[in-house]
């Protein structure tokens, strides 16, 4: 494949998940946005035989792409082909019997354990903090799944050392906190993915840990947009680029208008280096 010259870090985003998805697993997908675009993009290119159920219930689809980003649920394109329309709670009993391997998030904010707020910023009594939708389904994913892989940006006020609500477990409080709270033993986060880094979690600790940087960023740069110093792996990979095949995927079938890759800034290929570009927005 052919590395891409000008591409958006949430395209970079969706290629790097979408590389760390393997045939023989099964997927809980969160509507919507880049976890399902990661999921298809794998299909088309790396793991065409890998099962995903939607966040809604809906059972091993083969999406008719491209579609509206705002009809991924309980939508005829989304489930097109399923074998199965089932509801939330479909997939929650699939999970709770341990037949999903892997669940993918989207977070508004995490901490130091992988525990994800998406109910409000602030204080959550007396309404004094700012509202959001809430977990919908992600709740049951992350507690159910044997292993979740979250995404988010790479902001300061999104990696914090301690969650202001936690809408969806990661590790609570460090290790056995979960088995202690009655989830399953031997579940929880596994990765956490961002346009600039990788990270996942110590073994010993339950901590974050921060195990690769992307190509047009520094290691200072992302410590400079956390709340916390995460762990650091032994050696700090660098992650490959987007290939121009991934981008023909995303641009042709998944995000054609670029109602959620065009966010964010742009990436280009300058003087044999990767650095943020000059010109945003599509070439």
């Amino acid at each position: 494949m052919t590395p891409a010259t000008h591409f958006a870090e949430r395209e970079h985003l969706i290629c790097t998940v979408a590389r760390l998805i393997e045939e023989n697993k099964s997927y809980w997908v969160g509507g919507g946005g880049e976890p399902l675009y990661s999921i298809l993009l794998a299909q088309r290119l790396y793991t065409p035989g890998v099962q995903y159920l939607t966040e809604d219930g809906v059972v091993a689809p083969k999406a008719l792409l491209p579609w509206d980003p705002l009809m991924t649920m309980v939508a005829s394109r989304a489930g097109y082909r399923a074998l199965q329309w089932g509801t939330m709670n479909t997939a929650g009993n699939f999970a709770q019997l341990g037949y999903v391997d892997i669940g993918i998030l989207n977070t508004l904010q995490v901490d130091r354990y992988g525990n994800v707020n998406s109910t409000v910023l602030g204080p959550y009594e007396a309404g004094r903090g700012r509202r959001f939708g809430g977990p919908g389904g992600a709740d049951t994913i992350a507690a159910q799944c044997w292993r979740t892989i979250l995404m988010t940006d790479q902001q300061k006020r999104k990696f914090v050392d301690r969650v202001d609500f936690i809408s969806s477990p990661g590790f609570l409080t460090g290790p056995g906190a979960r088995e202690a709270a009655g989830l399953p033993a031997d579940t929880g986060p596994w990765r956490v993915v961002t346009p600039w880094a990788l990270f996942g979690y110590e073994e010993k600790s339950c901590e974050l840990m921060l195990m690769a940087v992307s190509p047009f960023v520094t290691v200072d740069l992302v410590l400079a947009e956390m709340s916390f110093t995460p762990k650091m792996a032994p050696k700090i990979e660098t992650l490959d680029p987007p290939t121009e095949e991934e981008l023909t995927v995303i641009r042709s079938s998944l995000d054609v208008e670029g109602q959620t890759t065009g966010r964010g800034q742009w990436v280009e290929l300058r003087d044999g280096q990767y650095t943020f570009a000059e010109t945003q927005g599509r070439e």
